[in-house]
This record gives C-alpha cells, structure tokens and sequence, in this order.
C-alpha cells in the first residue's frame, strides 16, 4: 500500500467527499484522482524511465497535489523546489539531480525562461490554471516497489551545497500514519495549509495525512495576516499550521480579540521555537483549540517528537516525546546513550527514516549509522522522556520557518572582489525570530558598501537568505586554531571592531 493506492480507494469508497479547496474550487475524491490518472498518463506518451526526477516548480495550489501524486502514479520520482530560491540556485538541483522534465507553475515562468537547463528544449510542462489534459488520455497501470524512491527534496548542506534527500514510498505512507495518529485525525478533519507545499512539513507532515485519512485539504496561495484569517473563519477548517513568526503576526492583530473559530480543534506550530508567552497567549485566546509542536527534519520525512497540548506550558522549551513507531536517543561521540539531563547528538530511527542522500554515498554512510539518523542537532532527554534540543544543526539560522546556512551565504559573499573574509550569523528579530548578519573584512584599500553587498547577495540567493544588517570589520574574532569565533559574533555585548 502506498499513497496512490490509498487515493485510488478513496476514489471508489467516498467518491463525493471533497478532498481539496482552493481559490473557492473544489475537487472530490472522485474528481481529484481522475486528474491523477491524466497526469500519470501524460508522462507515460513520452520517452521516461521508471525512476526518472522530474521537478515541481509552483506555488500553492491544487494542481501542486495532482501533480505532486501524477508523477509518481507513472512511476516516476517527484523533485517539489522551493520557489524562493535565486535561479543560479534552482539550476544547481536541476543539474545536481539529472531532472528530465520539469512541471512549473505559470506564475513562475520567468525563471523557468531564463535558464540554460537543457529540459527547456525536451519538455517544460506549464501548470495553468487548473489541469488542462485531454480527456482520452490513457493510464497503464505501473508496478511500483514501496522502497523505490517516491520524492527528492532538497536541503541545504553544511558545505553550502543543497543535498537531494531520497524518500521511499515506504517513509511517505509510514509518515502519514505516523502524524495522523500523533493529532488525532479523521476524515473530518479539514486541514488548512498556508505555508509551501514545497516544504517537506506542509507536504507531509500536513496534506498527505490529511488525505490518508480521508480527510480534506484547504490550499491558501500563501499565508497573508488578513486573508488566513478570514480564511480560518469562513473554510471551517479543524486545523492550521503556522510557523512562530505566522502566530506573531495573526496574533497581533485587532481583530484576533473577537473573531470566532468553532470548527477549530488543532494549533500546530513547528520550524523555531515558540516562546512561552506565544503559547499561553494562543491559549488564553482561543481556550477551546489546542495546542502541539513539531519536531522532525527532512532526512526523517519529517517526523520525530512532538510535544501535546496537555505539555505545552509545562514543558516549554521541550520538542516532546518520540513519534509512534520511532525511536528517539541523545548519544555521545561514540553513539552511546547519555544519562538524562546530558547533552549529546540526538539520533532516531524508524521507518520514516529516509533512502538516502541522493548520488552521495559518503553523506548517507554519515548521516545512518547501524539504522539511526544521526540529526546533527544537539539535545538532551528529561526525566519524563522529553526532549530538548539545546543548539541548532551547526549554525543554522531560521528566518521565519525557513532554513538558512550561513555558510552558503558566506560563499556568494566570498565571491565579492573587495571582500578578504566574512562570517554570517543569526540574530533575533521580533517578527521572524531571527535573520542572517554578516560580518565583513574589506581587502585593504578597497571600499565597499552595504547596498551593493546586498545587491550582490539578491541576484545569487534566495531573499531569506540576504543578510538584513551588515557590519564592517577590521578583524574577524578567531581562536587560537584560527576558527571564527561565531558566537562572540553573536554576542549581544560583542565589542569587537
């Protein structure tokens, strides 16, 4: 059984129920599986091999989903990018993964003309609006193995270098069971997703457990204060996803104090951590809907822990407890487990655990070992079994959900003829928890200033990923082995000049 085989059932057993909104349209279940089979029969008329990437370049909307699931009904590997990458950064995972096609949405077609990839001349499939295949399209049903691999997603590396996470049919359905069970789902629930369907959580930490369980998906194009908020009120939706900086903002709002929520059931809240006055105010708010975080990476599909409702002020701070069918351990140097309250890598296993990184075999050996993801984060366990993360994946900054490694920032910085050296760290912001700073060295003589170094930055990176302050040095603090000291960079009382 995987996710087609699961939609597929769905289509016979509840054919009318609705299974996406979007823009005020609505498919069934009947309906939505029908635009599966077309798109599945539409990549079987030309020359693709079982296996073969083909990328997903779009915004939210349903077409994401039809062609999220066409693709792989044809045997076919799906590759969603995120959106808000620079084009020099899309071309890299274009190239890095051999894609052989690329579905994009029209709205991001400029992209898609200015590059040199060479499936521009094979076949750039365009998404209008809605799915426009012809009705005598033929499907042939495709022999499909639950350990072949089903999507690509890629993440940032530590080397700055996006790595293509390979995730099985296996790790897709176990994490829908997985999640659905962890909030409780039915199919009555009515999921409401603002945040990118590119992303490994809105994908399948939300839509495809929705749908696994019968449910129905409430597509918004993209979070905005006033229309998710209508939204919420007027699509009777049962749960909503929001990243920390998403809750400030809604939560900021004058007319949050009034507005009535009652098919509500279910806060979810994940990507940064949530400040204890964020919760309790959530809380007081809407005192009938519950609260859970989050916890998970894409190397897990995403799924690890998540701390409930019943824990939420109790245990603020904590990420909570392993996921069903999930091991979760804090182990030393030597992937021995550490006492409770010590700090160390945490690890876990189960089978959401992913493939592989995608034609890196030294990475993947790295990354699993004897079964257990190695996360990279550093944490510790309580005397409840909770757990806590206490840093993040190297110096990772997460600018409002999203995930940004300064080292790939500090290369396109590097590439600036008048800059010696640079370092980039997080600092906080009010809003979106905290935002790239870099910290720079000018060769001797040259001159250069802020609005050109970001200017330099926007046309190389992803706008999440140009720094919002710039600072000039004469020096960058070091060690004794020459190591940046980052976290004096990060120093609120830093006085180095």
């Amino acid at each position: 059984m995987i996710m087609t085989d699961v939609l597929r059932q769905y289509a016979t057993s509840q054919p009318d129920k609705v299974c996406t909104t979007y823009n005020g349209r609505e498919w069934s279940y009947g309906e939505f599986y029908e635009q599966v089979r077309k798109v599945a029969g539409l990549f079987q008329t030309n020359d693709y091999q079982k296996g073969d990437i083909i990328a997903l370049y779009s915004l939210n909307s349903d077409a994401f989903l039809v062609y999220y699931f066409g693709i792989q009904l044809a045997g076919l590997t799906v590759m969603p990018i995120n959106t808000k990458l620079a084009l020099p950064e899309v071309e890299y995972i274009f190239d890095h993964s051999e894609a052989k096609a690329v579905v994009y949405d029209k709205r991001l077609e400029d992209v898609i003309v200015r590059s040199q990839y060479a499936f521009k001349e094979k076949y750039p499939i365009c998404m209008e609006d809605g799915i426009n295949i012809s009705e005598d399209i033929s499907f042939n049903e495709v022999v499909m193995n639950i350990e072949d691999t089903a999507v690509v997603m890629y993440t940032s590396g530590t080397t700055g270098k996006p790595k293509g996470v390979m995730l099985t049919h296996q790790n897709i359905i176990s994490t829908a069971a997985i999640w659905s069970e962890a909030m409780d789902m039915t199919e009555s629930d009515r999921m409401l997703i603002s945040t990118p369907l590119f992303h490994c959580a809105a994908c399948h930490v939300f839509m495809i457990p929705t749908l696994y369980k019968g449910g129905t998906v409430i597509i918004e194009e993209a979070f905005s204060p006033t229309g998710t908020l209508a939204l919420l009120q007027t699509s009777n939706a049962t749960i909503f996803f929001g990243v920390p900086a998403m809750y400030t903002i809604l939560l900021n709002m004058p007319e949050i104090k009034t507005i009535d929520l009652p098919s509500l059931r279910l806060f979810c809240y994940g990507a940064a951590p949530m400040p204890y006055e964020m919760v309790k105010r959530l809380k007081e708010t809407f005192p009938n809907v519950k609260v859970q975080n989050l916890y998970g990476q894409t190397e897990n599909s995403p799924a690890a822990t998540t701390l409930k409702d019943h824990l939420a002020l109790s245990k603020i701070g904590s990420v909570g407890e392993a996921l069903p069918q999930t091991d979760i351990q804090v182990v030393d140097e030597f992937g021995e487990p550490l006492p409770i309250g010590q700090v160390g890598e945490i690890v876990m296993r189960g089978p959401q655990v992913m493939k592989g990184y995608l034609k890196d075999e030294e990475e993947t050996r790295r990354a699993i070992r004897n079964g257990w993801l190695y996360s990279g984060d550093l944490g510790k366990m309580d005397e409840d079994g909770l757990l806590y993360i206490v840093d993040r994946k190297k110096d990772m900054i997460i600018r409002g959900g999203e995930n940004v490694y300064p080292v790939e920032v500090e290369e396109v910085l590097y590439q600036i003829p008048e800059l010696l050296e640079a370092a980039v760290v997080g600092i906080p912001h009010e809003v979106l928890g905290e935002v790239p700073k870099a910290y720079v060295v000018l060769k001797e003589g040259k001159a250069l200033s802020k609005v050109e170094l970001v200017a330099f930055c926007t046309e190389r990176l992803a706008k999440y990923k140009v720094p919002d302050e710039v600072e000039f040095m004469e020096v960058l603090p070091r060690n004794a082995s020459g190591k940046v000291l980052k976290h004096t960079l990060r120093s609120p009382t830093q006085q180095v000049t």
